[in-house]
């Protein structure tokens, strides 16, 4: 029967059986049945043949050698570090041999933990903790006696006896977050190995390979009593490889009997492994490229994650299963080897416990996110570095997977770098501690420099973080972080001798080493020693609890002021030492006894408050920062903007109201001066605006004090950007000047626009306006003194007197042409206070004992140039009091402290012929002095409005 196509048959079409197919289709099933039946016999067959057959016939290709290689690897996997004993050492594994014992004498010794009996609760609050006399004898490397009274006659003949005369001794600092040696200074393309970027997941590669042991930098660090650094890879990669502990011992000259790499690790037995992480902004910026690759956002940030970890924990499975299997039927019967895979290894040491995971990360979601991972993939982190917001969330922190919850390894105050930096507190430790949370303070070397990383700890404290916790942040609580607490970070038998002899109080502004060892060795063979007045502690310091309530107010007095270095109209007569403070309107009306105003504020109710130790001075001015001209660095819809082939006017592009300029007034600093840069922070180019931060716009009565202060130009590193050279550099500016001297100096040339480049050379050349050069260099510098000399010669030829006034802001190499620039009435700027050679052009810079004898402002000073300290980064505006707090401390009594407190105010204004801060509503009262640690600010006048804040 036939049927269209796509019809189904009818019924009838199958309904008739038909015998025939019947039998073809009982045919074919038997057919298919004894061909199953024979499948299966033979099947069967092989599967017994295989089942005799001796098995070493399958694996007759595998090493049995490396069979058992890879099963003695098993117990390896399998295996948890432990930290690494002290006490019960003979030796410490990094003596060397040879190596005499020292005896340290009348010391004062920071232990490091509380008094045997104290209870946690009791420790955690400061109790027990004290400053003990004592002395400390160093041999084999270790500490072997910390008591009272140790008899010299009865060492060995050869012990070499140290007097500390009293002075303070810690163990040598521990920095948890440095790029030393990786990220070498000075900085140079050919030895810049921070990070591999070639992908984004680099767990497999690691900072030892890159260290350079011949970075001046890390006999700088160590010159700041740093002893231990972890060297991490950078956080441009989500995981960006393994990290290694270092001592800052190198060679012979160090005590070292080879210089390598491997000699320098802290732990030659290397117990623990650290690998570096990083969340959040680096990673997008850097291999987000949409359509091709990411991460191109936090997103995908965690995708890479957990991916990476989702290879890792496949790779541990398949390990563990070989490892399983190998020891149940043996080695013998393994027709694979161990599974290995170099590129994951290291992660699934992760997942097994045997990697301290170290992660950068910045914010809630960062943080948060990176937390859930650590609980899916069930590896501790030890510490969140950087974890600005970390204080916000202590509870999310609590819930990372692990028995103790991550540290925070902070910067003091350092923020507002980029959009994930703009959150943050100088209160993040004092915060974190309160909430049982561990604190740490790292450098981040060369970010900051390390050489100073206990002045991270020291302002710390000073914003409220106790004492003993603050110490313990770069000493015991890194120490612990890095599973080699009982090793590192106290001063106690069977602990490294590395210990540090300090001129000052370690957490007190300017404090340096008189002497440093590491490992029983002294590493300093004449350090400079500073002279500075000690007193030995009776008890742990204390500051000022904290007032950062901020309150407008028209009238009130203050009592208690001891010191006041406002204009003479405003000092103190005899009652100097206990006087009153009254302000009404705004303005300061009275200083002295003040009798009268007393009573009218007890009358009306004004705000009457007592203090100890009363400051009045003149507000701070900061000159050289991007203050007024940005508000996150990196972001640059928050910044001005700049470039070299624009010259423009900083009163332009001024905006106020920024966090950064609300944190300027909260930290006394009232008058800002600032230029547009010529490429990045620190450099510029045009004319600086001198305005008050407290204004709210640059209409307003007050907020502009001068419209343009001064001409700027670049002469750093950067000036050879777009083909240029610094040569090049250096004849154009001499080029536009010799044109502005050779204008008309009685044409009205500036009628058309006087705002015009040459408009404002002509004032340069004319005098009536400075011009400043960004410059750190001493051959640049000379160059632009002979450019001087040719520029004035030629304005005596073309008009008969005159010259220009030129100042240096950078000025790392100063120091080098100190007398010349002193014959010259050249001033300096020193931007930054303190180099650290980070530049090529700052490689000769001076960074103070115990390795040189000051640093650059003491050598301008004392041959009479004219000195202020400028910012070149704006988060300073917290420490602008403290920077010349340092200079005062270090200055070995040649500044007095009003000479420091002009500094950062009135010699800005002398070196730029500007007149000075007198008005009455401009001042700052603290309670301490300004240049110590500690110090709080209690009013501010910020020279706008009729009302000062205060602070309560």
């Amino acid at each position: 029967m036939e049927y269209r196509k796509g019809e189904l048959p009818p019924y009838s079409a199958v309904a008739t059986p038909d015998w025939r197919r019947r039998w073809s289709v009982r045919r074919s099933r038997s057919v298919k049945f004894l061909a199953l039946a024979c499948l299966v016999f033979i099947v069967y067959a092989q599967w017994r043949q295989i089942e005799h057959r001796p098995m070493h016939s399958l694996v007759s290709q595998l090493s049995t050698e490396k069979l058992n290689e890879d099963l003695r690897v098993c117990s390896k996997l399998r295996s948890k570090p432990q930290d690494p004993i002290g006490l019960g050492r003979e030796r410490n594994a990094r003596y060397v041999t040879g190596q005499k014992p020292t005896l340290i004498k009348n010391a004062t010794v920071w232990v490091g933990e509380p008094v045997e009996g104290t209870s946690a609760e009791d420790a955690r609050v400061g109790k027990g903790f004290s400053w003990i006399n004592a002395d400390v004898l160093l041999e084999y490397g270790l500490i072997k006696e910390v008591r009272r009274g140790i008899d010299a006659s009865s060492l060995a003949s050869d012990t070499l006896i140290w007097d500390a005369k009293g002075r303070q001794l810690t163990t040598g600092i521990i920095d948890m977050h440095s790029h030393t040696g990786v990220d070498s200074l000075p900085g140079l393309v050919g030895n810049d190995d921070t990070n591999e970027m070639g992908s984004n997941i680099t767990p497999y590669v690691r900072s030892i390979d890159g260290l350079n042991i011949f970075d001046h930098q890390i006999q700088v660090i160590k010159s700041g009593g740093v002893t231990t650094s972890l060297v991490l890879p950078g956080s441009s990669n989500n995981i960006g490889g393994e990290a290694f502990v270092i001592k800052h011992a190198v060679g012979k000259p160090d005590g070292r009997n080879e210089t390598s790499i491997a000699d320098l690790l802290a732990d030659p037995d290397r117990n623990w492994r650290y690998i570096k992480m990083a969340c959040g902004e680096n990673s997008k910026r850097t291999y987000g490229l949409p359509g091709e690759h990411g991460p191109t956002s936090r997103l995908g940030e965690s995708w890479e994650f957990r991916h990476a970890f989702e290879q890792a924990a496949k790779l541990l499975q398949a390990q563990d299963d070989w490892c399983n299997l190998a020891e149940s039927v043996g080695v013998e019967q393994m027709n694979s080897y161990l599974p290995q895979e170099l590129q994951w290894e290291t992660l699934v040491a992760v997942l097994r416990g045997q990697v301290h995971v170290n992660t950068h990360c910045y914010t809630v979601p960062d943080l948060e996110a990176f937390v859930d991972h650590s609980n899916e993939f069930k590896f501790p982190v030890r510490a969140f570095h950087h974890a600005h917001q970390t204080f916000l969330i202590p509870e999310v922190l609590k819930r990372a997977y692990g028995s103790s919850p991550p540290a925070s390894a902070l910067f003091a105050d350092n923020m507002w770098y980029k959009a994930e930096a703009y959150i943050g507190s100088e209160y993040a430790g004092k915060v974190l501690y309160e909430n049982g949370l561990t604190p740490i303070y790292v450098s981040d070397n060369p970010v900051l420099n390390a050489q100073h990383v206990v002045f991270e700890a020291a302002k710390a404290f000073g914003y409220g973080l106790p004492y003993h916790a603050a110490l313990a942040a770069v000493t015991t609580a890194p120490a612990e972080r890095l599973g080699l607490g009982q090793r590192l970070g106290k001063v106690k038998p069977g602990f490294d001798a590395d210990i540090v002899v300090w001129d000052s109080d370690p957490l007190s502004v300017g404090a340096a080493p008189a002497q440093v060892w590491i490992d029983g060795a002294a590493q300093f063979d004449d350090p400079v020693e500073l002279k500075k007045p000690f007193t030995s502690p009776d008890s742990l310091p204390e500051v000022l609890a904290v007032t950062d309530d901020a309150v407008a107010a028209s009238d009130v007095v203050f009592t208690g002021v001891s010191n006041s270095f406002l204009s003479p109209e405003f000092r103190p007569g005899s009652h100097g030492r206990n006087s009153t403070v009254a302000i009404s309107h705004g303005r300061i009306t009275c200083v002295g006894v003040c009798e009268e105003e007393l009573e009218m504020a007890s009358k009306s109710g004004s705000k009457i408050i007592s203090l100890q130790n009363g400051y009045l001075i003149r507000p701070f001015t900061v000159f050289g920062s991007l203050l007024g001209l940005n508000a996150i660095d990196a972001e640059s819809d928050t910044d001005n903007g700049g470039s070299p082939d624009i010259f423009s006017r900083g009163i332009d592009g001024l905006a106020f109201e920024t966090k950064k300029l609300h944190y300027a007034v909260k930290y006394g600093v009232t008058r800002a001066i600032s230029a547009p840069k010529y490429s990045s922070q620190g450099t510029h180019q045009g004319t600086s605006v001198g305005f008050r931060t407290a204004a709210k716009h640059a209409l307003e009565e007050g907020a502009i004090f001068a419209d343009d202060v001064a001409v700027h130009y670049t002469l750093d590193l950067s000036a050879k950007r777009g083909g240029t050279s610094i040569s090049n550099a250096v004849n154009s500016l001499r080029h536009k000047l010799l044109e502005a001297v050779a204008a008309d100096p009685n044409a009205n040339t500036t009628a058309a626009d006087p705002y015009t480049e040459a408009a404002f050379l002509a004032k340069v050349v004319d005098g009536s306006l400075p011009l400043v050069v960004t410059v750190h260099s001493a051959d640049a510098i000379a160059s632009l003194l002979e450019v001087k000399k040719t520029i004035e010669k030629a304005i005596a030829s073309s008009r008969g007197s005159g010259g220009i006034s030129l100042v240096i802001i950078g000025g790392a190499e100063s120091f080098l042409v100190a007398e010349e620039l002193a014959a010259a009435n050249v001033g300096v700027v020193l931007s930054p206070l303190l180099s650290y050679r980070n530049g090529w052009d700052q490689r000769r810079a001076l960074t103070g004992a115990p390795l040189t004898n000051g640093t650059a402002i003491d050598k301008l000073i004392a041959a009479g140039v004219h000195v202020a300290i400028g910012i070149e980064e704006d988060w300073l505006v917290r420490d602008v009091g403290l920077l010349a707090g340092i200079a005062y401390k270090n200055s070995q009594g040649k500044l007095s402290e009003k000479d420091a407190l002009d500094l950062v105010s009135d010699n800005v204004y002398e070196i730029l012929g500007l007149d000075g801060s007198d008005d009455a509503r401009e001042f700052v009262v603290f309670e301490g002095s300004p240049l110590e640690i500690g110090a709080r600010i209690r009013a501010v006048g910020g020279g706008v409005g009729d009302k000062i804040t205060v602070f309560v």
